[in-house]
């Protein structure tokens, strides 16, 4: 293994919609299979995956800027600068942007593999654009369980 450093702005670079983003930061392979990590912008009205819940995936979001809507089981929260949540395998959530303005956080998922669900998703958004029933139905490929 070796160490890596990506300096603000770089990674992988996926599009998810008009002004939505994906940045991957660290993989798989740089974590030995340990975590994933990436930097993501989400338009306004961005709708996010459907309600879903993994089952060996720990997801975990921590706010950069703006307001991220997150939901976990029933509870739906209005998360601001400086919140993390984690929802760990079994818990049904999503997110979403209901702001109007962008909102950009870190995405963590242990262990990695992630990173193969953002591609693909990165590839559909350039295709055109995402609804949920698009990201569901790319995610479905992967430790998620749409509810």
């Amino acid at each position: 293994m070796h160490a890596t450093v990506l300096e603000a702005g770089q990674g992988e670079r996926y599009p998810a919609g008009a002004d939505s983003q994906i940045v991957i930061k660290a993989t798989g392979e740089e974590t030995a299979g340990s975590f994933f990590l990436s930097e993501t912008t989400i338009e306004p009205g961005f709708p996010g995956p459907p309600p879903h819940r993994h089952r060996a995936l720990h997801d975990m979001f921590y706010v950069l800027d703006g307001t991220l809507t997150v939901r976990l089981g029933d509870e739906t929260r209005e998360l601001g600068v400086g919140a993390f949540v984690c929802a760990p395998p079994g818990v049904v959530h999503t997110f979403s942007n209901t702001s109007d303005r962008p909102t950009r956080f870190l995405n963590f998922n242990t262990p990695a593999g992630w990173e193969h669900y953002m591609r693909a998703l990165g590839e559909a958004a350039a295709a055109g654009p995402l609804s949920r029933e698009t990201i569901g139905t790319i995610a479905s490929r992967y430790d998620f369980e749409a509810v």
